[in-house]
């Protein structure tokens, strides 16, 4: 893309490859520059953005009038010809196994000879809560009356908590599905039988985000060093205000930022 006469990808693969030979660079410095210049690449594609391919509203779009004359696709609703759907397979380790044995008043008199089963299958979910007590065994010295208490596992600190499961389950509702808190907070108070509080959210979530805080940083520069990168934005809302959530990504790594 060019502007007033600047090529902008020219000028940051020359950045990019000054950063890359330049040794004296600090690795702070060279972050910073790397999100910058990911920065300027999402600025500069949304010059060429309509409500065609990217968020914004039809009414704000130049080209609205164009659309509306576009011609349609003409395809039906549901899967197109060609499509591979998805479909249930048997699975040779299902969780149960329950027999069903024929009522023998119901076939003729006779000696007979049972030579296997007709199998099928239910697949379905048990949501229910699960709680794991730990007893720590306690010894006393007979002679001395020293008490002597079994090691707890490092993670488990506290007369009551919330296990690793739990804590990943509620932030793949509230940060990939994008459940709002309360719902969130429902869900597991009717379902599971387990009160949640938005305090305990938020630092589920500030956890998970701390710990992947290092996998944040390998899959940026994954797609920097990347030969294609595929990049939108879609406006959120954040504490009222407008934002947008940029995306990066190719076949093997995604990268979301909000500016």
């Amino acid at each position: 893309m060019t502007i007033d006469n600047i090529d902008i990808d020219a000028t940051l693969k020359d950045v990019e490859r000054l950063m890359q030979e330049d040794e004296q660079i600090s690795p702070a410095l060279k972050s910073t520059m790397t999100v910058l210049v990911l920065v300027v690449k999402l600025l500069t594609n949304r010059l060429g953005l309509d409500s065609r391919n990217s968020s914004k509203p039809p009414s704000s779009d130049l080209n609205r009038e164009k659309q509306k004359q576009a011609k349609k696709s003409g395809r039906k609703s549901g899967g197109q010809v060609g499509h591979i759907g998805t479909t249930l397979k048997q699975t040779q380790e299902p969780d149960e196994v329950k027999i069903i044995e024929i009522d023998r008043r119901t076939i003729p008199k006779g000696s007979y000879l049972e030579t296997g089963f007709a199998r099928r299958q239910v697949f379905d979910i048990d949501i229910s809560r699960y709680v794991t007590e730990y007893q720590a065994q306690i010894l006393v010295n007979k002679n001395t009356g020293k008490e002597y208490t079994a090691t707890f596992p490092k993670d488990v600190t506290k007369a009551v908590q919330y296990g690793n499961k739990l804590k990943a389950h509620a932030v793949y509702m509230s940060q990939y599905q994008l459940i709002p808190y309360n719902r969130v907070q429902e869900f597991f108070a009717d379902q599971l039988d387990i009160p949640l509080s938005e305090g305990s959210l938020h630092n589920f979530n500030k956890e998970a985000f701390t710990k992947l805080r290092p996998f944040e940083t390998l899959s940026l520069n994954k797609l920097i060093q990347a030969p294609l990168l595929h990049v939108d934005e879609t406006g959120i809302n954040v504490n009222g205000k407008k934002y947008w959530l940029h995306c990066a990504t190719n076949a093997s790594w995604t990268h979301f930022f909000c500016a």
